[in-house]
């Protein structure tokens, strides 16, 4: 059974709850993070999520979210993401916003999530598991950032408030700076990958 660390206000963990419980109209606050997958030309990969997840059926969103293990390095949680899926081998996670945070709902199921931010790096073509994906898009930053921020193209609300913060990064998403980890929520299991 999955699990999710659940978070005190801190953001240091208070605990454990199954995944499949976890969110409901009154989710509690936990552990997740969001990656973004560069390839080489600074194009970003984007996905329509499952049309029959419980959070956010159909919506187009960043490469992958997910949600850290008990005590699992949250890098090593990204990589395990971004396999299982949409296949990809990448490169090791770079921390962007190490401090993001949103909740958002729909449907009466609330996203509620310390949720920090990573960029990876592949030129793979994503190979989507179903169970997970409906399907995947490769866009360019630079576009598909205007396209959020001037509400042309509909976006999960995470990440609509993650793109206005990369933006502030650069425009260029391959030299944006890597971020200090001692802005991670206290919970944060992480060591450099190896």
């Amino acid at each position: 059974m999955e699990q999710v660390v659940l978070l005190a206000e801190d953001g240091s963990a208070i605990g454990v709850e199954d995944k499949a419980v976890v969110h409901h109209a009154d989710t509690p606050l936990h552990l997740a993070f969001s990656s973004y997958v560069f390839d080489s030309s600074g194009n970003t990969v984007l996905t329509r999520r499952a049309l029959h997840k419980k959070t956010f059926p159909g919506l187009w969103t960043n490469t992958c979210c997910g949600h850290p293990a008990p005590g699992e390095d949250i890098a090593r949680a990204v990589v395990r993401r971004l396999r299982d899926e949409l296949g990809m081998a990448v490169s090791a996670p770079e921390l962007l916003l190490p401090s993001f945070r949103y909740r958002a709902e729909m449907d009466g199921i609330v996203e509620n999530e310390m949720c920090p931010v990573f960029r990876v790096l592949t030129d793979d073509d994503p190979a989507p598991n179903p169970d997970e994906v409906d399907s995947t898009e490769r866009v360019a930053w630079s576009k598909f950032a205007a396209d959020v921020l001037d509400g042309t193209r509909e976006i999960s609300p995470w990440s609509r408030l993650q793109v206005a913060e990369l933006v502030k990064l650069g425009p260029d998403p391959l030299d944006w700076p890597v971020a200090d980890r001692a802005g991670l929520p206290k919970a944060v299991v992480s060591s450099p990958l190896q």
